[in-house]
């Protein structure tokens, strides 16, 4: 086992987050694009509505919904851009992206990872509008300090996890 030099793990650090910004970025402006936010970000967010709502009518809610909007007579929410999962998907997948690993162990680690974080969010969006509809002095808190924390918390945990669960690999040095 070879043991990296000061220098050449800074480097590849350097690297990795080199890669992780670039990545970023570009997805950020990927779906900040109008037409895929029109075509792809609006329709999966409605889904995401959707099914929360048919998780809140089976918790007995009588909510309806109407695009990313849920509603009921008591409380209603728009699930919007920054609610939908996808901010924390792209630093995920960023991440597990400019990782060293091999192409095989990236896509199983996007695939878990991306439907892990949708799975938080949408226990996300239940909880929320529950908590709107039946603890409204909560909601504000709940919202923009502990669930908006919680997830991009899940995301970073999930990398971390997964690029500790395999040793990374050596990517082929640029002449």
């Amino acid at each position: 086992m070879r043991k990296d030099s000061g220098a050449s793990g800074r480097r590849r650090s350097f690297g990795f987050l080199a890669r992780f910004l670039l990545l970023l970025l570009a997805f950020y402006a990927v779906v900040a694009w109008r037409p895929v936010n029109d075509r792809a970000v609006v329709p999966f967010t409605a889904g995401i509505a959707r099914a929360g709502g048919w998780i809140l009518n089976r918790m007995g809610e009588r909510v309806t919904v109407e695009g990313t909007r849920i509603a009921s007579a008591a409380f209603s929410v728009n699930v919007e851009n920054g609610c939908n999962g996808i901010e924390t998907a792209l630093l995920f997948g960023s991440a597990v992206l400019a990782y060293p690993a091999t192409w095989a162990w990236r896509a199983a680690g996007l695939a878990m990872g991306f439907a892990a974080i949708e799975l938080v969010n949408l226990v996300r969006v239940v909880s929320l509008f529950w908590i709107g509809a039946h603890r409204r002095e909560l909601f504000t808190t709940s919202h923009t300090v502990l669930w908006q924390s919680a997830v991009v918390l899940v995301g970073v945990l999930l990398f971390l996890l997964w690029a500790t669960r395999r040793p990374a690999v050596e990517l082929p040095r640029r002449r």
